[in-house]
């Protein structure tokens, strides 16, 4: 997740919970919180298990990490020497890949060793980004009104999937063969991945900030800023309700930053702009649990965003789920 859309060490500590856990009204505190960033993150990614984590670090660059001992594995920069702001960043479904993204450039890297693998420059600005099985395809968000499949072994645009402003949010399920792309044309667009062909076309009375398939890709979720956040059968294209949000938190411009399914789809995690996580239940569409993630600084009026979400294991509400915030701490839940 891009935290601007809305190689030297860190210094590494685990906090004292007790001076980090303040009071969180209305929400479970976390059950454990480390930092990955002094100066908090451009950008953050889960894989959909939760064991591998991706942050882009405002003054240190890009780093991977083992989520479960919080072990950092590399740093990865777009120039030698150089730390680069990375915006977006995605895994492979296989593990063995991720990519990283700059708004005009992309690397391809190789997790197992660290090694870059490729180097593109971006056919438009990146907004978004998916990296597709094997690493042959990433799917692009870009400000040019288009999501784009671009090829990251050999170069060059594959597929085009046509919007009529800029696509800010991308997902793919190659299992059923679909892509799903968010436009500020308030529309978000279900489409075949081969094909290219649109399947269902949702409106919205708003810019699309976000979409996400569920991994058997039977459901796609969308959020619009004051509009709703919903979900939808692929196969039919009937809604299936919305997520129960107070109007007047939507008028206040109340939206999700960062979205993650369960793997049989029955339940979803939610971030907000305001350091709260929530788990719902996709057949009733209730809410069954809330977090609120910890200050950094129990005094000063900041917040933070939640970037990235990952259920522990991809499987459905159990303790470990993992959360990583724009003010640098990978959070577990409990």
């Amino acid at each position: 997740m891009n935290y601007l859309k809305h190689i030297s060490r860190l210094s590494l500590k685990l906090l004292s919970l007790p001076l980090l856990l303040i009071a969180c009204s209305g929400g479970t505190a976390p059950e454990s919180s480390f930092e990955y960033a002094v100066q908090g993150l451009y950008s953050a990614e889960l894989s959909d298990n939760g064991s591998l984590a991706f942050v882009g670090s405002i003054n240190h660059g890009g780093s991977l990490w083992r989520a479960s001992d919080n072990a950092r594995r590399f740093n990865w920069n777009h120039r030698q020497g150089q730390f680069t702001e990375i915006t977006n960043a995605a895994f492979s479904p296989d593990l063995n890949y991720a990519i990283t993204a700059t708004p005009q450039t992309m690397v391809l890297w190789n997790i197992k060793n660290g090694a870059s693998m490729a180097y593109w420059t971006a056919p438009s600005e990146i907004l978004d980004i998916r990296l597709l099985p094997d690493a042959q395809l990433a799917l692009l968000g870009l400000a040019d009104h288009t999501a784009a499949l671009f090829d990251v072994r050999n170069g060059g645009v594959k597929q085009v999937f046509y919007h009529q402003a800029r696509v800010t949010s991308v997902d793919f399920n190659s299992r059923q063969h679909l892509v799903l792309s968010g436009s500020d044309d308030y529309s978000a667009k279900l489409w075949h991945l081969q094909t290219g062909d649109v399947l269902y076309e949702w409106p919205h009375k708003a810019e699309v900030q976000l979409v996400k398939l569920s991994p058997n890709g039977k459901l796609a979720f969308t959020m619009s800023k004051y509009d709703k956040a919903a979900l939808w059968d692929t196969t039919t294209g009937e809604s299936k309700g919305e997520i129960p949000l107070a109007t007047s938190a939507l008028s206040r411009g109340l939206s999700f930053t960062a979205v993650a399914f369960s793997n049989n789809g029955d339940y979803l995690l939610t971030g907000t702009s305001h350091r709260t996580v929530q788990l719902w239940d996709t057949n009733t569409l209730t809410e069954v649990k809330q977090w609120i993630m910890p200050k950094r600084d129990a005094v000063a009026p900041t917040s933070a965003s939640v970037l990235a979400l990952a259920f522990n294991g991809g499987g459905s509400a159990n303790a470990g789920d993992r959360v990583i915030t724009s003010d640098g701490f990978i959070h577990q839940l409990k």
